[in-house]
């Protein structure tokens, strides 16, 4: 790698056997561009102008380091990495799924489990977007260096206007349910619905859902007999920019998930200019951390929402402070400097500045 300054750094994102194309991002992406959104582990390539790649061969080519993403049953992963290292490159790894839940049904196969054991034992290092994931990685590679395992939370375009989905406050109405899995306990997705209701039940502030379970989806969506007319369903997927622009507005966004995922769903809050309340995502923690689910019973989450549902002016000055926040720790330029001085850091360049890493309240 001929620079790693954090100005020059680019780096391809290997998905071995994926089903999304290749993509350049040697110029922004916007909202509304064909192709995979600049998001998830998109990011990490978007980020820095990288690249996306489902070949390694295409990979190495472009000399670059590799972020490699582990999923399936990590065969196509494991091939990836001898590929990679035989060409000399310099190769993090990551977990494309990374809630506890998820990890667990992973590793419960033994030969999965003895995959991933090998692929992180022998990765230059491994790039977890939540702390328990980093954990993981480290208690797996005891003999390495600790430094070579990294949290890096997914970066958003949060410095690109192009992607500012913004509704004043005084315009928003309503509170929009983040989660959407009813079949995933963690989720706790009927629980943020009871929630949900109650907080209308107490002010009358509408609700918004996205049912993408068909007719079993609208029967149990039913069974919780919101008040007339106070609970908005969308049934249809849309687009992502789309999505944004609902999300945007409504006055929080409200979940209870306990997953521990990289918080996709604070993310998106953040690009659509609102506030997350109740999740307990990397992102939440991070960004959110006055609004989380870490550490808070349900009725003191309900105590916040309904502040922040009632009180318009001090929902703006939270909204610009958890914006102000994310770009500190989680745009792209503050990911890109994160990864510029991790690949560093593995090829033993010396680094031209340490950024400061985010670091997960306790």
């Amino acid at each position: 790698m001929a620079s790693t300054d954090a100005d020059h750094f680019r780096l391809s994102v290997l998905n071995p056997g994926g089903r999304d194309l290749e993509q350049y991002y040697d110029e922004p992406v916007g909202p509304d561009a064909p192709g995979h959104a600049p998001i998830n582990l998109h990011a990490f390539a978007a980020c820095t102008n990288g690249s996306f790649h489902r070949a390694a061969t295409n990979a190495i080519e472009e000399k670059r380091p590799i972020l490699l993403i582990l999923r399936g049953n990590f065969r196509a992963s494991e091939s990836a990495l001898a590929e990679c290292q035989e060409a000399k490159r310099t190769v993090a790894v990551a977990l494309k799924e990374t809630g506890l839940h998820q990890i667990a049904e992973q590793l419960r196969d033994p030969k999965k489990l003895g995959r991933f054991m090998r692929i992180v034992a022998q990765a230059d290092g491994c790039i977890a977007t939540t702390p328990e994931a980093a954990d993981i990685f480290r208690r797996a590679r005891p003999e390495r260096d600790p430094s070579t395992v990294a949290v890096i939370p997914t970066p958003y375009p949060l410095e690109d206007g192009a992607w500012k989905f913004s509704v004043p406050p005084g315009e928003q109405r309503g509170i929009f349910v983040g989660t959407r899995e009813w079949n995933v306990p963690s989720r706790n997705h009927f629980a943020a619905l009871l929630l949900a209701r109650e907080i209308c039940l107490a002010n009358g502030e509408p609700v918004t859902v996205f049912n993408l379970d068909g007719r079993k989806g609208e029967k149990l969506l039913n069974e919780l007999k919101f008040p007339r007319g106070k609970l908005r369903v969308h049934d249809k997927r849309e687009c992502y920019a789309d999505y944004l622009r609902t999300i945007s507005q409504h006055k929080i966004v409200l979940q209870l998930d306990r997953s521990r995922v990289p918080g996709q769903v604070a993310g998106d809050a953040l690009l659509a200019r609102t506030i997350s309340v109740g999740g307990d995502g990397t992102i939440d923690r991070l960004a959110f951390g006055n609004y989380s689910g870490e550490g808070r019973t349900t009725g003191q989450i309900k105590t916040i929402a309904m502040e922040l549902i009632r009180d318009t002016a001090g929902r703006a000055t939270a909204i610009v402070e958890t914006q102000w926040r994310a770009t500190e720790r989680m745009s792209f330029s503050a990911g890109r400097k994160q990864l510029a001085f991790f690949f560093n850091r593995l090829t033993n360049e010396p680094a031209k500045a340490q950024p400061d890493l985010p670091i997960i309240p306790k």
